[in-house]
């Protein structure tokens, strides 16, 4: 049988956000001739939260038309129906999506169990991206500030330099000593936490390509 894990990366359907841009949401033809329960199926399998009917509502109000709720809303429960599967709850949450409980009380537990391994595998990515992004960012900072100090060490052993200048250069040279050192340091814990962090989502997806 394939893994959950397995089907979620083929992806057969193509997850749609959830967030609502500021757009219309039907144009002036679409409200004129719309087959609500039409409307709500669609709605529902692209798991819009229950006022998406509210935002239909308004699009359509400057129409002089006004939606049909109840087939609307039987419409969308059909749709939920099809939305509210364990690989949509997976995928959602393994995109940092948040999930509003909108599923049917019987679909509900197997579609939040995979919502949260979702979010579980998101959040161990997300770590391992962080630590990526600051090791890397803290590797670059090092290399500036060694790259500083034979610019100052240049300045404090140059006869063309003022005594002044030379004084400032030794000072700097001791303040970038200082920084190079904590940055090595810095660096190390960063470099350990990241091994942790990919050993993690290793160990994670290894448990998710278990699963049945």
């Amino acid at each position: 049988m394939p893994t959950l894990f397995g089907s979620i990366l083929r992806g057969s359907a193509a997850m749609v956000l959830l967030a609502l841009g500021a757009c219309a949401t039907m144009d002036r033809e679409e409200c004129l001739t719309v087959d609500w329960r039409t409307v709500g199926f669609e709605d529902g399998v692209r798991g819009y939260a229950g006022d998406r009917i509210g935002q239909h509502r308004k699009a359509c109000a400057k129409h002089g038309v006004t939606p049909d709720f109840a087939a609307y809303q039987a419409g969308r429960e059909a749709g939920l129906r099809e939305f509210c599967v364990p690989a949509n709850g997976f995928r959602l949450g393994s995109q940092g999506g948040s999930y509003s409980g909108i599923c049917p009380a019987d679909l509900e537990p197997a579609f939040a169990d995979a919502y949260r391994s979702g979010q579980q595998l998101y959040t161990l990515e997300s770590r391992l991206s962080n630590v990526t992004h600051s090791l890397n960012s803290k590797r670059e900072k090092l290399r500036d500030a060694e790259a500083d100090i034979v610019t100052r060490s240049a300045v404090a052993i140059s006869s063309d330099a003022t005594v002044e200048e030379r004084a400032q250069a030794v000072v700097d040279v001791k303040q970038l000593g200082e920084l190079v050192g904590r940055l090595k340091s810095e660096i190390k814990q960063l470099e350990e936490e990241r091994v942790h962090s990919e050993r993690d989502l290793q160990d994670y997806r290894a448990t998710l390509q278990l699963s049945p």
